[in-house]
């Protein structure tokens, strides 16, 4: 292992060109931490986000990016549940523990776990956040259980495609609403039903749901007609729901802003999911780490980017 790293940084906020190339030193794990060797890091739009505004990091330096997976390099005092040479992969914390855009990344050791055999680094990179926000969504924001009718606004990108698949693993009817290039895409992933957003007005047409995931933070009016009384509806953008507020709960709907979470037990929950082939992630588009900026800019028409460091 060598003293110093590639990393991505920005000293300014803007466009995909302030994303810079740089050299670092390799941090040390401190307690209960380890540094893991990064093989591929996520891409999630909260990325670019951040770049432009600093919405949660604040003003520059910072190196963007919370999904990570690698190989374990060193552990910090007290950490067993981990050890030099294991594959793990996971989230780092939400927002400020920012950092997968490099070479090597410390991490809360207990925060990641083993990665599963089943997947490359690339695609268990693609898995942590997104994975989570669609697990805390559904399982533990809007309880889905068997028989429950779910609606995925979105359900081609990062979040949707997993959120798809976690939704029929909990046991859920579910309908997809993409794009018409993705109405295929989506059936493959297990829905019951697929309604091309171009064509169909999902709010006009469908009806007694008990949750809607909105991935796309559109307005949330038109969705509550959907929803059957002590419905749930969820949105990851937390603009969204500004005065809708009063209305869902005139009409006795529960709403619910997410905002993901790191979270261990989650991770062994997709984990699962994985394991008994109920969940697999889709990567859309791979890029060096170099191109951070590049892979920032370009949106798959389905699944995640992700970043591949040599």
């Amino acid at each position: 292992m060598t003293d110093t790293m590639q990393i991505i940084s920005q000293n300014r906020l803007g466009g995909p060109e302030v994303l810079t190339p740089t050299t670092a030193p390799v941090p040390k794990p401190g307690i209960s931490q380890i540094l893991v060797r990064v093989h591929a890091a996520g891409v999630n739009p909260i990325d670019a986000t951040n770049r432009q505004t600093g919405m949660f990091l604040g003003e520059p330096p910072f190196t963007l990016g919370w999904d990570v997976s690698g190989t374990v390099a060193a552990v910090g005092l007290g950490v067993t549940v981990h050890q030099v040479g294991d594959e793990v992969f996971g989230m780092l914390p939400f927002p400020g523990g920012h950092g997968a855009y490099a070479e090597y990344a410390v991490v809360p050791a207990r925060l990641f776990v083993p990665k599963p055999d089943a997947l490359t680094h690339i695609e268990a990179a693609a898995l942590p956040l997104a994975g989570l926000t669609a697990w805390q969504a559904l399982a533990e924001t809007a309880h889905v259980t068997a028989g429950s009718r779910v609606l995925i606004n979105g359900a081609a990108g990062g979040v949707g495609h997993l959120a798809v698949q976690i939704a029929k693993a909990l046991g859920a009817h579910v309908t997809a609403v993409v794009s018409s290039p993705n109405v295929d895409f989506a059936r493959a992933l297990g829905a019951d039903e697929v309604i091309d957003r171009v064509t169909t007005d999902y709010t006009k047409s469908v009806r007694d749901l008990d949750v809607v995931l909105d991935t796309t933070g559109g307005d949330p009016l038109p969705a509550f007609d959907s929803l059957k009384v002590g419905g749930v509806f969820v949105t990851l953008a937390p603009p969204a729901l500004g005065p809708a507020r009063a209305e869902a709960e005139r009409r006795r709907i529960r709403t619910a802003t997410l905002l993901v979470e790191a979270d261990r037990v989650g991770m062994n929950a997709l984990v699962g999911l994985v394991a008994g082939k109920q969940l697999a992630p889709v990567v859309g588009a791979t890029f060096p780490l170099a191109e951070a900026g590049a892979a920032q800019s370009a949106q798959p028409a389905r699944g995640k980017t992700v970043l591949v460091v040599s």
